[in-house]
C-alpha cells in the first residue's frame, strides 16, 4: 500500500468574470512508505493546492486521493498525518510546552506518554530552554520549529509539509534535514514542497515538478544527478612531485587515466562535474513556458 495515492485530482476555481482557473489538472501521483518526496514548482504552480486538498482544506473538483489507504474525504485519513502549513498560525499566548500538550491531547496522547513526547520533541527542535515562553515572543525561525514540533509529537506515518524550511537559518535547515532523514530511516513517508532545490538534492528519493497545475516530471534524484554528469575533475600527482588538476569530458576519461598511468603519474581524485537539480528544474520550466 502506498502512503499517498492521488488519482485524477483536479481543482478549478472561479476567476474574474466567471472564468475558470485550473489550479490542478488531472494530477496522478503515488508516494511510498519510507520515501521522502520533494514537490517543486514556481509560485502559483499548484503545490499548496495539492497539499490543502490532501488535508481536506480544499474540496477537489474531481478525482480522488488516499492517505494510508483511507480516502481524504474521510476524517480518519488525517489521523495518520503530521501537517505543517506554509504559514502556520498558533495560539501565541500559549508557550511551546502548552501548545504541544494541546496538540498531543488532540491526538489522544495523555499522562506520562504525553510528557515524554513533549520533552523529546522540544529537545529535538532545540526549544527546550524556551519552552515556557509565550510563542508570541519567538523569532520567525523558532515559530517554524514549533510548527515542526506539533507535526512530530504524535509520531504519524505520513508527514505533509508545505515549505518546512521557510524562515530557518542554515543551522535550522540542517537540523530539519537531519530530522527528515531520520524519519525516512524509520520507514515514514515525507511529502514536502519547497523552493530550496539544494535541500531536495540532499534528502529526497524522488522529486516531482508541477507547473500551471500540471505534473510535468517525476523522477529519482539519483538518476537525475547521474544523467547530469558533464565531465570529471581529475587531480594528479606527477612524477616531479607536483599536484595538477584537469577537467576531462566524460567520453575521454578512460583514455586520460590510462595515459596518466603510462606516464607514471598518480591519480589522487576523480570527481564528477554535474548539472545540479536546479538546472533540471529550470530546463523544464523554460521548455514548458516556451
Amino acid at each position: 500500500m502506498n502512503a499517498i495515492e492521488i488519482q485524477g485530482l483536479t481543482k478549478i476555481y472561479k476567476g474574474k468574470k466567471r472564468s475558470a482557473v485550473a489550479a490542478l489538472k488531472d494530477l496522478n501521483l503515488s508516494i511510498m512508505q519510507g520515501e521522502v518526496f520533494g514537490y517543486l514548482g514556481p509560485n502559483g504552480a499548484g503545490k499548496s493546492t495539492t497539499i490543502k486538498t490532501l488535508m481536506g482544506l480544499v474540496k477537489p473538483t474531481s478525482g480522488s486521493a488516499k492517505i494510508m489507504g483511507t480516502s481524504i474525504s474521510a476524517r480518519d485519513a488525517r489521523s495518520h498525518v503530521g501537517y505543517l502549513p506554509e504559514n502556520p498560525a498558533f495560539y501565541d499566548f500559549l508557550s511551546a510546552e502548552e501548545y504541544l500538550e494541546f496538540v498531543g491531547r488532540t491526538f489522544s496522547l495523555s499522562g506520562p506518554r504525553l510528557k515524554e513526547k513533549q520533552e523529546e520533541t522540544l529537545r529535538l527542535l532545540e526549544l527546550w530552554d524556551d519552552r515556557k515562553r509565550p510563542i508570541r515572543s519567538y523569532s520567525k525561525g523558532m515559530v517554524q520549529r514549533v510548527g515542526l514540533a506539533q507535526v512530530l509529537i504524535h509520531d504519524p506515518d505520513v508527514y505533509i509539509l508545505d515549505e518546512p524550511m521557510s524562515g530557518l537559518d542554515p543551522l535550522g535547515r540542517a537540523l530539519v534535514k537531519s530530522i527528515l532523514l531520520d524519519l525516512k530511516a524509520r520507514g515514514k513517508c515525507v511529502f514536502f514542497s519547497t523552493h530550496i532545490i539544494s535541500d531536495v538534492e540532499t534528502v529526497c528519493d524522488r522529486v516531482g515538478i508541477i507547473l500551471k497545475g500540471e505534473l510535468q516530471s517525476v523522477d529519482s534524484v539519483e538518476r537525475i544527478m547521474a544523467e547530469g554528469i558533464e565531465g570529471y575533475t581529475v587531480v594528479v600527482s606527477t612524477k616531479a612531485g607536483e599536484t595538477k588538476k584537469y577537467s576531462v569530458v566524460s567520453d575521454q576519461l578512460s583514455d586520460f587515466l590510462a595515459s596518466m598511468s603510462v606516464e607514471g603519474n598518480q591519480v589522487k581524485l576523480v570527481e564528477p562535474t554535474r548539472k545540479h537539480l536546479e538546472d533540471f528544474f529550470l530546463s523544464i520550466v523554460k521548455e514548458k513556458s516556451a
